[in-house]
């Protein structure tokens, strides 16, 4: 959130590729059945209850922001992060929540989901779920007005949707938390859900992984429950995050994954100004893992 995301979103900017853009928007889809496969750990958090969301209309969550909606009961913590993919420490944040059998949602920035496709296609390919974060993190209500901030929004939709190679869910997160007027009915119009958060781990700021899960589990154990923010951008986090889900399961915390009822269907107008980062990003089903394109063969004496 409130972190410096200018060298990282430099570099994913500058990366150019090879294939065509997202040309056709899919009809929005129910989320698959959750898996039944038995955890390999006894101890694991694993998700207590799956919840699905109707973002008809842009309804707010997260009462830090829009007093409304509580639909989490005592201990229930929904696990949240924003501003990747980032190349080391999503992946290790992944396989932390793999380890517990448990779901998070992923606020993704389009800069960095197109920088980095095939990580934000593995954080879909695991179970989780995947939402926006506007193009590159720019503050909508004070450095983005009118058709600016609408195009900062959009083209952070179509950017992750077409790195993860389909629509997103429709869920919504605002950099830095800062609503405006403007784009929160630019956003209930489109039907996109908007979450703000009950708990903000202050991640970018405690790098410490000790010193920053006993801050957050203070904060679960005083408000008893809730939306938790992270970023998977941060080291301290994804070091952070075994011993988190540890305290978590001994705290006696239930995990609840959030899903949408419909996706964010990319507006094409939006989708072919980003066109030229997308360049060698494969479309769906077109994917070829790297080993089966590039081997090492014996070299000669």
């Amino acid at each position: 959130m409130r972190t410096n995301l200018v060298a990282l979103l430099s570099v994913c900017v500058g990366l150019t590729f090879t294939a065509e853009t997202l040309h056709a928007e899919k009809k929005a889809q129910a989320p698959a059945p959750a898996a039944t496969k038995k955890c390999a750990n006894e101890n694991a958090l694993g998700v207590s209850r799956t919840v699905q969301i109707d973002t008809t209309g842009g309804p707010g969550f997260g009462f830090e922001h829009y007093k409304v909606h509580d639909f989490l009961a005592d201990k229930e913590v929904i696990l949240t992060f924003d501003d990747g993919p980032q190349v080391r420490t999503t992946k290790a944040v992944l396989d932390a929540l793999d380890a517990h059998c448990t779901k998070a949602t992923f606020f993704s920035i389009g800069v960095m989901a197109l920088g980095l496709p095939q990580i934000i296609r593995d954080v879909a390919k695991r179970g989780h779920t995947v939402g926006t974060h506007t193009w590159s993190h720019k503050n909508l209500r004070k450095k983005k007005k009118g058709e600016a901030a609408v195009e900062e929004i959009e083209k952070g939709i179509s950017a992750v949707s077409r790195a993860l190679g389909k629509p997103t869910a429709s869920f919504f997160r605002y950099p830095f938390l800062q609503d405006s007027k403007d784009t929160l009915g630019h956003l209930s119009k489109r039907n996109l859900g908007v979450f703000s958060t009950d708990i903000d781990s202050r991640d970018y700021l405690l790098q410490k992984p000790a010193r920053l899960v006993k801050s957050i589990m203070a904060k679960l154990n005083e408000r008893g429950k809730g939306i938790l923010l992270m970023h998977d951008i941060k080291k301290g986090t994804a070091k952070a995050m075994p011993q988190l889900l540890d305290a978590l399961k001994a705290g006696g915390y239930k995990i609840v994954h959030m899903t949408a009822k419909a996706t964010a269907k990319p507006l094409l107008k939006y989708t072919k100004m980003i066109e030229k980062h997308v360049k060698g990003i494969p479309t769906a089903g077109n994917e070829r893992p790297t080993s089966s394109i590039v081997t090492t063969v014996p070299t000669a004496p």
